[in-house]
């Protein structure tokens, strides 16, 4: 009997490109992929963060790097990503909130938003395939998206649209690029506990809704997108594109 053989989890000889990576998500995701063997680039705004996180990982015997990468400038991004490049994974991890009310969301908040979660992904996500396009190589890009890209959420009428369109440039590039061999999907968090989170689990009436919604009775922590991200970067997700993988304890269920 010729048995299937199990594919590898392994990521060596692999790069991976993590934006966001300075803490949180993202940080977590830099961790896991090096750990499964890539050589990471970790992106971020905070430097001083981003420097601290590398020399944690290169402490543990992991091989990481930083990159500079300003997500509002296009050509920033594509000339950066060109001269780190080609990256064979990409973690889109990136990411702002500015939740209120929809009644009073400003001009401000909404471009903000949008500028980073959907227009600074996008971009990022494009100049990656780029490069793998040119060098005929394929590849895993993910974007962390969220839960709030399948449903709607109080007060996040603005984040919750800026990953719904996450999902969808997610798919329509996955059917472009699949000739490519180059994979594209989403992983969908729940509400993780990090520090840009810690506001909402301190209020009582969000704490109580969240608590409500997640069928497991608990909320999510970064170890629970590590193994996730490891999986869709690699060979065992070498038949997955244009998915969104939840992560959200039966949140979007109902």
């Amino acid at each position: 009997m010729n048995l299937p053989t199990s594919p590898s989890f392994r990521l060596d000889n692999k790069t991976a490109l993590i934006t966001g990576a300075s803490s949180g998500i993202g940080l977590g995701c830099a961790i896991a992929l090096a750990e499964a063997g890539a050589h990471v680039v970790l992106a971020a705004r905070n430097l001083k963060k981003l420097d601290e996180a590398v020399d944690a990982i290169n402490k543990k015997k992991l091989s990481a790097e930083m990159m500079a990468i300003d997500l509002s400038d296009v050509s920033s991004i594509t000339e950066s990503i060109d001269q780190k490049g080609p990256f064979d994974i990409l973690v889109n991890s990136a990411g702002l909130g500015r939740h209120a009310p929809s009644l009073n969301t400003s001009a401000e908040d909404f471009d903000d938003v949008i500028n980073v979660n959907l227009r600074g992904a996008y971009f990022v996500t494009q100049a990656v395939a780029r490069g793998l396009v040119k060098a005929k190589k394929p590849g895993s890009l993910v974007n962390i998206s969220s839960q709030m890209g399948h449903v709607g959420g109080i007060d996040r009428a603005v984040y919750s649209a800026s990953k719904h369109a996450v999902e969808g440039f997610t798919k329509a590039m996955a059917i472009e690029w699949g000739k490519h061999q180059i994979r594209v999907n989403t992983i969908c968090p729940t509400f993780i506990r990090t520090p840009l989170t810690q506001s909402t689990f301190d209020n009582p009436e969000r704490k109580k809704w969240i608590e409500e919604k997640i069928k497991l009775g608990r909320v999510g922590e970064v170890e629970d997108v590590m193994g996730a991200v490891v999986f869709l970067a690699s060979e065992a997700a070498s038949m997955i594109t244009g998915s969104a993988l939840m992560i959200d304890g039966g949140w979007t269920a109902d």
